[in-house]
Order: C-alpha cells, then structure tokens, then sequence
C-alpha cells in the first residue's frame, strides 16, 4: 500500500483501511474545517511537525475511554477529597491549546500556528471544545478535543499543577457519562490513558461507535 497524496482543491480521503501498518494514511490538504470534519468523522487526524506537510493517520488499532469506564484510582479519590476541584468547559480554547503546545515545545510538538488557527476554527464552528480543571481555585490543566455528536476526539492535554489533567479528563469523561457519551478517543496508548480506563480496540469495533454516532448511512 502507498500513501495517497491529497491537493487544497479536493476533498477526499483514501479508504481508512488502506493506511499504512503504522497508521500513515495521506499527506498534503489543507487544514479548512470541512476536510477535519470529514477526517474526523471517519477516525482520520493530522499529526505533523509543523516544518512538514500534514501527514493524515488512521491507525488500524485505536485507543478509547468508554465514558461510563473512567477509572477514578484510590490515590485520586483521597486526593480529590483533600481539595476542592472543579471543571469548566471552554472557559478559554485559545488558552487551553496555547498551553498544551508550550509544554510540549522543548521536546518537539505538532501544535504549529497552522493547527492553532484551524482549532480555533473549529471551536467558534461549534466543533471543538476545551476543559479547563481547578485545584483549590487555580488552573491545574486542561485539554481539548473535537467535539462530534456523542464522541469526543481529544488532541492534547497538559497540567500545570499535580493531577490536573487527570481531573479535567474525569470532569469530561462524567460529563459524557451524562448524555449517553459513547467514547473518548485517545487515539494512541501511553500509560496515563490506561490507568483511567482506557482499551485497545480494532478499527472495526471503533466504525461500529463511529455508526452508531453518525448513523450507519454515513460508512
């Protein structure tokens, strides 16, 4: 299988199944709303260094949170019990994303200007959404993620003090919980997801949730 290159003037994705074993899918596009949406709705995201071209990925493994799974550790239930926490929802995207780029910038992060403009697109669209999380009345971190029906896509997260992105991931997971929310999708494992609760799932599990999100006549 090759990888399929994309030009600014139409809008297409090669089927999800072709992508490579590692989950490189296409490269080139653009980053205007209607093709995220489009990536988006069919597991499909941009992860590049921003000197590049956007790479377009779709790993054939993907890794979620069932909200009504989140995993709340001893330690946190003690430590959530010493403090007062709370959550907010967009109290600032712009910050919020701002702050997962810098803390990633010495090491390397795909958060370019590009990506800020066009999330920020997406959020004043109505598609995509921050969770900013407070201990004792100051900000400890946050996240953000596009926001599709009952899936949320989440893009980064970042704490400032200790815990605070585990807090603003439950306050979003519960939230979800709430309304029926099917699934967080991390995208990749790391150590952090799987303590709170998340799963390794085939691509075929992750379309039957992308199905029952946006109806089975959208596949």
């Amino acid at each position: 299988m090759g990888i399929y290159l994309l030009d600014e003037k139409e809008l297409w994705f090669p089927m999800p199944s072709l992508a490579e074993e590692d989950g490189l899918l296409a490269v080139g596009g653009d980053l205007s709303m209607d093709r995220l949406l489009l990536a988006y709705a069919h597991g499909i995201f941009p992860w590049y260094d921003p000197k590049d071209e956007i790479m377009w990925w779709c790993p054939h493994e993907r890794y979620i949170i069932r909200p009504e799974k989140i995993h709340i550790s001893h330690s946190m239930k003690k430590f959530l019990k010493k403090h007062d926490a709370s959550v907010l929802w967009n109290r600032d995207f712009q910050d919020t994303m701002h702050r997962c780029r810098m803390k990633r910038e010495k090491d390397g992060t795909w958060i370019g200007d590009d990506m800020e403009k066009a999330y920020y697109a997406l959020h004043k669209g109505g598609f995509a959404e921050s969770v900013e999380a407070y201990i004792d009345g100051e900000l400890a971190g946050g996240l953000y993620g596009v926001s599709l029906g009952r899936c949320f896509f989440g893009e980064s997260m970042y704490s400032e003090l200790e815990n605070g992105s585990k807090i603003a991931l439950i306050g979003l997971a519960q939230a979800m919980a709430e309304r029926g929310g099917l699934m967080i999708d991390c995208q990749f494992h790391t150590n952090h997801l799987e303590s709170m609760g998340g799963e390794k799932i085939s691509y075929e599990e992750y379309v039957d949730i992308l199905k029952q999100n946006f109806g089975p006549e959208w596949y």
